[in-house]
């Protein structure tokens, strides 16, 4: 039996111009992602669990713009203004998105009303069936751009309410 591949789509960082506990507190609450997420409709069956959509366990589905593409996310791991994670399965194949903050002041990130902008560490890696291989090869440079494109808008859309 071959071994499922797996292959880092991206690993990247995306600058934001809004202070750190508004960028975690806004990308890890699944309800926020049709604003930015091109590739999605809309979020349903959102289950959160905790304090607030977007800690350990939550889990929502990803509804997309590709037909019959739904797949079914949770949250893996939260750590406030620190580090989120998801994973989302579909069929036979399986994505997790981790996302670490950074304030760009270099303080300590529980000192959340600082204003000196957050960096995003984003880092997608995608699992699939060994035979599907050669298809997330030439999927890896478009899905990368979309997640780093994703992420930038998010950035944008932040940066327009700070300024308002």
């Amino acid at each position: 039996m071959l071994s499922p591949a797996r292959v880092t789509l991206i690993d990247t960082v995306v600058p934001f111009d809004a202070p750190l506990d508004v960028t975690f507190d806004y990308l890890a609450d699944p309800a926020n992602r049709p604003e930015w997420q091109s590739s999605l409709r809309q979020v349903d069956d959102l289950r959160p669990i905790g304090d607030r959509a977007g800690d350990v366990g939550t889990s929502w589905t990803d509804v997309t713009v590709v037909p019959g593409v739904s797949p079914r996310m949770e949250v893996t791991a939260c750590e406030s203004r620190r580090m989120w994670q998801e994973i989302g399965r579909w069929r036979s194949v399986d994505a997790v998105l981790t996302l670490t903050f950074s304030d760009r002041d270099g303080g300590d990130p529980d000192g959340g009303d600082r204003d000196g902008g957050t960096d995003v560490h984003a880092e997608a890696v995608l699992t699939v069936p060994a035979v599907s291989g050669f298809v997330l090869t030439a999927t890896r440079w478009p899905a990368a751009r979309a997640v780093r494109a994703d992420l930038e808008r998010a950035a944008r859309l932040l940066g327009r309410r700070g300024s308002r």
